[in-house]
């Protein structure tokens, strides 16, 4: 895992909003100027996100669903680098 700071909360970014979808079968990002399809871990990922939860009870959370998931603390860190980077989410 990168270096990436465990403490920091995320939170969605003002004019997105997570849900699911039943026509596209997956949780989807909503913004004014579109969608963006969530793969299945992602999607899990980002219902986590409540702008109250840091990253690592995220982590731990995930891991208490999903027990055998391999590499799960590396899919979140990536997950919140990708989303951070394409402006989908704040990290404070």
């Amino acid at each position: 895992m990168s270096d990436f700071d465990l403490t920091q909360v995320p939170n969605l970014r003002r004019g997105f909003r997570l849900q699911w979808e039943p026509a596209q079968g997956c949780h989807v990002l909503l913004y004014p100027e579109g969608m963006i399809r969530l793969n299945e871990s992602a999607g899990a990922i980002a219902v986590q996100i409540d702008g109250q939860r840091d990253v690592e009870s995220i982590i731990r959370n995930l891991s208490e669903q999903y027990p055998d998931a391999p590499d799960l603390a590396d899919d979140v860190v990536q997950f919140m680098e990708v989303a951070s980077e394409k402006f989908w989410i704040e990290l404070h």
